[in-house]
């Protein structure tokens, strides 16, 4: 019994050990991503896009007071929520970004992409972005994180490996990886 107890303990303590890992590293990343995407708004002397509200829509974040990023200098997301309070906070979709060509030096979005319907919508979004911005950062759940796996929102596997960003639908028998490579004068967002 002893024996067993110890297993089941010890299996419980390595998937939670593994899956703070997994977490640190996703903040990490974003931390990097989002200070990058600053850094080079200052460097184009233009104003940050950043797509998706650091509040997200649920609240808990809003009364905890705990941001998942920046807000930048505009804020863009479907639900006023995510933005709350921001001053220049605007409802928008993603793949209709209301803004002229290259009106931002960098353009933010952290863990977007995943919600997004399809891989023809996260494409579309990807090109307005980067229609609207110098550069574009992307943040998106590791493949890792058990949370990503469980998460109901989420109807897309995003990754990325250098400027490549590869964009799969999930829970589909029928689906085919799409691969979207974006040049690198028009992707900055791989810098850690």
């Amino acid at each position: 019994m002893y024996v067993i107890l110890s297993l089941a303990g010890g299996i419980f303590l390595g998937l939670t050990v593994w899956q703070v890992a997994v977490w640190a590293g996703e903040i990490s990343q974003k931390d990097n991503r989002y200070r990058a995407a600053v850094e080079c708004s200052k460097k184009m002397g233009k104003p940050l896009l950043v797509a998706g509200g650091p509040w997200s829509n649920r609240g808990i974040r809003k009364k905890l007071n705990m941001p998942a990023h920046g807000g930048g200098d505009v804020c863009l997301d479907i639900d006023c929520r995510a933005f709350a309070g921001h001053p220049c906070g605007l409802v928008a979709d993603v793949t209709q970004i209301p803004f002229l060509d290259k009106t931002f030096g960098a353009a933010f979005a952290s863990h977007l992409l995943e919600h997004l319907p399809s891989v023809y919508s996260a494409n579309k979004a990807l090109d307005e972005l980067s229609r609207v911005s110098e550069a574009v950062f992307l943040v998106h759940p590791s493949r890792q994180s058990i949370g990503a796996w469980l998460h109901r929102g989420h109807r897309l596997w995003v990754w990325q490996v250098g400027n490549t960003v590869y964009i799969k639908q999930r829970n589909s028998l029928k689906a085919k990886k799409m691969t979207r490579h974006l040049a690198r004068n028009a992707f900055i967002g791989v810098a850690e």
